[in-house]
């Protein structure tokens, strides 16, 4: 293959536009943050933007009302400032909810409202008709032959009637699987094709809603379909659908060689604007070249294709081979943008304030038979519409490739919900039920960039879809599932200082005072308006080695799914993965200190050795200049900078849509392979097992203490409006993280059964039977697939957990608290804790006399802590975030904040209380004691628990059948962190799982009101209640 001269790719790309559609779902940008992507489009050669966000308040929703004086010269500005970059702006409007198409009163509103921005000096423009019911009212249907002979008439006539500008027009068959009943036999699309007017550029997003690959096959087919070229709508980055995600991948998976059969490619990208610079600066780069990077640099290693190991085994985000100046490489287009996006975070900004988001609840009753609730819930959809999903797909060789359509077990779908599958699992949808139907929050982005406003007078085109009377099948196809749909794409936390009560729009029905006289015709309309301007009183408010062959728990058929990964990564081979790069050795961390010597590359470099001050291995390390992780005393050296390598971790993290990133894959791997073998970690022989186990231990501490030093130099950052946008995602990843790594630290103790593999996978997982493949192929819709690295590493857990759990709806300043297994040395800060919250959750002090002052402790976690202290956890602050002048808080230091205590069985642990630990009680409290006067009632009862152990109350026997286990668990008032008992009871649960108990309780007395509170709030139930005594248990 050899390149086109320069001047030929020109030819070839006259016509060619590129550029952003701002066309998500969600809060809009603002002015600022458009202006601020005009200056970035003209510096990187894009032309091109279209306003389009779905859920601004007269694009869409509102889109017949024209707009105000203020919201005119917002406009107006937006389309001054592009033009003055160079940028050509695209207005878009979305009329398809409601409109009457052979409705003339509604023509020419359409009309008035395309001439007003016209006035405002736009000169190209969209109609865009996705995401709506494709079935015509009745006045329609008298007088246009189908909805597409409708779109085209109104579009037609509306390019007219403009005289002729630039036009787009997004369709209701958008891709290839929404296409009735294939590309190629769909009448709606000939219908455009044959009907619409040739100077009309269509819209396409591929084979799917949001494509994997784009090939020269697909889009010949639409091109001749369509009779002209499209222009791409491209979701790849789009995250709309999925709360939970972002994308911060390069643009991949359509060669440039596609640019020559294209019309043009706009990137519909992240919700957040400020978090696009890699996908719109990587679209920019792809735009420029006009080949793709030989397919054999493609294959360098399983997990990163652009890096090369130096002979310290430190690998490189650098191509192996010089690049021509017109061949893309997605690694190196990704190193670029990086390097480009680096000084955004020291650009001083406010964060934006929160949105206002009033919800009123809208209740819609649908009839609907019982059938189990399949628990996939994608937020709404970029460019997809519910309602008429199709299972059709295209005839291209690209889907021909692919056997079938892959289908998934519908008893395994709960694996892919956010919510424990153990509160589903005989759920059933009563045959009336009624469900809350999703409002239209809008908001008014020219205005104001915080408030809503939500159009109740229109019906919303996506609501919860019932079931039909078709009984529910064993297997169905993965990508065309019925979902219910729950919410949009996070809008930021309510205000609750702020007023929530929506004021009501003083909405005029503008459709009686439209004429036919067009607006262009007056002298100046926005003079006019401004004279009016009093009487407007519009209120707008707006890796491994290879495991055994033996069938696993969480094994997932999904058929006969193809494994055709990603065209950027090869198969991972059978072989331990390559280490992955670190940051580089001048910008090492500076608070990061590990107990072992790692390499540049957070694995450690291990040889046979005879000396007596090691028995598992000699650490050398890997960079004889760089020894240590110590820090460096260098005052030039900043060590809250954000670094470049820093957002090379970033990225890999939150990837792409059907890619995760090398690093964390690696982190998926390492962890995997530390669960699946840790009893390598037993006493045995030479302990080879032992040696490589903590060297991946060793690189697994190594990468999340990078994550949390991401954390939190990304606090330290001055762009506030960035950090606000990246924070939350950051913040719950480390969350998982420092889950996972407490586990971690759990079995390097030790303290568990041999068969402890067969505990310690999660049900369904990265590494089930057909997960991967299903998850790289493209074959789905990456909703189907949800939550991202972060949930993929959660699912590893042997115990369910909800996202919720590890998300809190206000983000921390600080990291997330770190969860470890407790050391003789943390008992006094235990018993601190339990003494300071055991009074319904407050201080005690007072209730016991200062020599007496240690008997809560005895009573409530002692025996915990001193006969089984394997399944005592902690929780702790990041000493690197603890607070000057909280020295004190509760009454307790910075450190740990919190505890949970287990026993595998409750009734041999009441046994050794018995035999170890009530006679010495008994000794050091005599019941003598109860005679002091200074002794309040408190004092007394726990002097008695001691002397009439023998006879209190225990748990029946059908809860100790089901939930063995006995637990404590406690986290002291004030906890920085509201998730923090969440994270450290999984983790102890999880350590509980490990020896095969999946069913725990706790006891506390009947009046205690907040541990009653507390442990309902971590999922546990009343099981039973005895006298002054109440049961609660948790199956898990």
């Amino acid at each position: 293959m050899t390149e086109s001269s320069p001047d030929e790719a020109n030819a070839n790309r006259k016509d060619f536009i590129c550029g952003v559609v701002e066309g998500f779902y969600g809060r809009p940008w603002t002015t600022e943050q458009r202006k601020d992507l005009f200056q970035k489009q003209k510096k990187w050669g894009l032309d091109m933007y279209v306003y389009a966000p779905k859920d601004d308040y007269k694009h869409r929703a509102y889109w017949r009302e024209l707009y105000t004086v203020e919201e005119a010269e917002h406009l107006t500005s937006l389309i001054s400032a592009a033009r003055a970059q160079g940028i050509t702006f695209c207005y878009a409007l979305s009329p398809g909810l409601d409109i009457t198409y052979s409705s003339q009163k509604e023509i020419t509103t359409l009309k008035r409202k395309l001439e007003q921005v016209s006035q405002f000096g736009c000169t190209c423009f969209a109609l865009l008709f996705d995401d709506i019911e494709p079935e015509m009212s009745e006045a329609d249907k008298q007088i246009f032959q189908s909805f597409a002979h409708a779109q085209v008439s109104v579009t037609n006539e509306i390019h007219q009637h403009l005289g002729c500008p630039r036009f787009l027009l997004c369709p209701t068959q958008y891709c290839s699987t929404r296409a009735v009943p294939t590309v190629n036999s769909s009448e709606y699309l000939n219908t455009l094709g044959t009907k619409l007017s040739q100077q009309i550029d269509i819209m396409w997003t591929g084979p799917k809603v949001i494509s994997k690959t784009l090939t020269t096959e697909c889009i010949e087919e639409i091109t001749a379909v369509l009779r002209r070229p499209p222009v791409i709508w491209d979701n790849l980055h789009a995250n709309d659908y999925d709360q939970k995600r972002i994308f911060l991948g390069p643009y991949c998976g359509r060669s440039p060689e596609l640019i020559p059969l294209l019309r043009g490619v706009l990137t519909n990208p992240n919700c957040e604007y400020n978090a696009n610079m890699i996908a719109i600066r990587t679209l920019a780069h792809w735009a420029s070249c006009s080949l793709d990077a030989p397919t054999h640099m493609e294959a360098v290693s399983w997990d990163i294709k652009l890096e090369s190991e130096s002979e310290q085994g430190v690998c490189e985000d650098e191509a192996p081979v010089t690049l021509g100046k017109h061949v893309y490489h997605p690694r190196q287009a990704l190193r670029q943008a990086i390097i480009e996006w680096l000084p955004e975070f020291s650009i001083p900004k406010t964060a934006q304030g929160p949105v206002i988001k009033p919800q009123p609840p809208v209740t819609v009753f649908i009839t609907v038979p019982p059938v189990p609730i399949i628990p996939i819930l994608p937020m709404v959809n970029t460019c997809m519409s519910l309602l008429t999903a199709t299972t059709n797909t295209t005839t291209t060789a690209a889907t021909s490739a692919i056997s079938a359509i892959p289908t998934v077990s519908t008893s395994q779908l709960q694996a892919l919900a956010d919510c424990p599958a153990a509160r589903l699992k005989h759920q059933t949808v009563s045959p009336v039920e009624t469900f809350s139907a999703v409002t239209n929050p809008v908001m008014n982005s020219l205005v104001s960039p915080t408030k809503v406003i939500l159009n109740e007078s229109i019906q919303n085109p996506i609501i919860p879809i019932a079931s039909s009377n078709i009984s529910l099948p064993s297997e169905i196809p993965v990508s065309t599932l019925p979902v219910p749909l729950l919410g949009i794409k996070s809008l930021e936390e309510v205000d609750k200082s702020e007023d929530q009560s929506m004021v009501d729009s003083d909405r005029q029905d503008k459709n009686d005072s439209v004429v036919n006289d067009s607006v262009l015709e007056s002298v100046s309309f926005i003079e006019e308006m401004k004279k009016d301007k009093e009487d407007d009183q519009d209120t707008i408010i707006v890796d491994d080695e290879k495991v055994e062959e033996q069938q696993q728990n969480g094994d997932m058929s999904l058929g006969d799914t193809p494994q055709t990964l990603s065209p950027n990564r090869p198969s991972l081979p059978e072989g331990e993965p390559l280490d992955v790069d670190p940051p580089s050795a001048a910008n090492t961390d500076t608070d990061v200190v590990m107990n072992d010597q790692l390499s540049e590359n957070g694995s450690m470099q291990v040889e046979p050795s005879n000396s007596p001050l090691s028995t598992d291995m000699m650490v050398e390390p890997a960079d004889p200049v760089e020894t240590t992780d110590e820090p460096v005393e260098e005052s030039s050296i900043d060590a809250n900078a954000l670094t470049e390598d820093d957002l090379v971790l970033l990225c890999d993290l939150f990837y792409l849509p059907f890619e995760h990133g090398s690093r964390g894959l690696r982190l998926l791997h390492d962890f995997h392979w530390l669960t699946g073998h840790a009893a390598g970690t037993l006493p045995r022989g030479n302990k080879p097992e032992t040696s490589e186990w903590r060297r991946r231990r060793s690189r697994f501490a190594w990468w999340t203490a990078r994550a949390r030093r991401l954390l939190r130099r990304l606090e330290a950052c001055a762009n506030r409006e960035l950090h606000a946008e990246l924070q939350p995602y950051v913040w719950e990843l480390c969350a998982v993280l420092a889950l996972l790594d407490g586990l971690v630290r759990w079995l390097e103790l030790g303290k568990f059964p041999q068969n402890i593999a067969t505990n310690t996978q999660g049900s369904y997982t990265w590494f089930s039977k057909g997960w991967r493949e299903a998850f790289e192929s493209g074959a789905q819709e990456p909703w189907v697939f949800r939550g991202g690295l972060t949930a993929d590493l959660r699912r590893l857990l042997p115990v369910e957990c909800s996202g919720d759990q590890l998300r809190p709806q206000a983000v921390p300043r600080e990291p997330p608290l770190t969860v470890r297994p407790y050391t003789a040395a943390d008992e006094s800060a235990v018993c601190e804790i339990c003494h300071k919250t055991c009074r319904d959750g407050s201080d005690c002090s007072d209730l016991f006399p200062s020599d007496l002052q240690t008997l809560p402790a005895d009573r409530l976690v002692q025996p915990f802590l001193t006969l089984a202290p394997s399944l005592c956890m902690v929780i702790e602050e990041d000493e690197m975030f603890a607070r000057e002048g909280e020295d004190n808080v509760n009454g307790v230091k910075p450190g740990i904040v919190g505890y949970a205590c287990a026993a595998l069985n409750s009734k041999e642990f009441y046994k050794k209380q018995e035999v170890a630990w009530i006679p010495e009680m008994c000794k050091k409290y005599p019941e003598q004691l109860t005679e002091r006067e200074d002794l309040s009632q408190a004092a007394k009862e726990c002097i008695h628990h001691f002397h009439q152990f023998s006879t209190l109350e225990r748990a029946p026997a059908g809860v100790l059948r089901a939930h063995p286990a006995l637990l404590t668990c406690c986290v002291r008032a004030g906890c920085p962190d509201p998730l923090a008992p969440a994270r450290l009871l999984t983790c102890l649960l999880a350590a509980l799982r490990a020896h095969g108990v999946n069913g725990v309780h706790a006891c506390i007395n009947a009046t205690d009101h907040y541990l009653l509170q507390f442990y309902s709030k971590l999922g546990f139930a009343e099981a039973a209640r005895s006298g002054s005594r109440v049961f609660l248990a948790r199956s898990f």
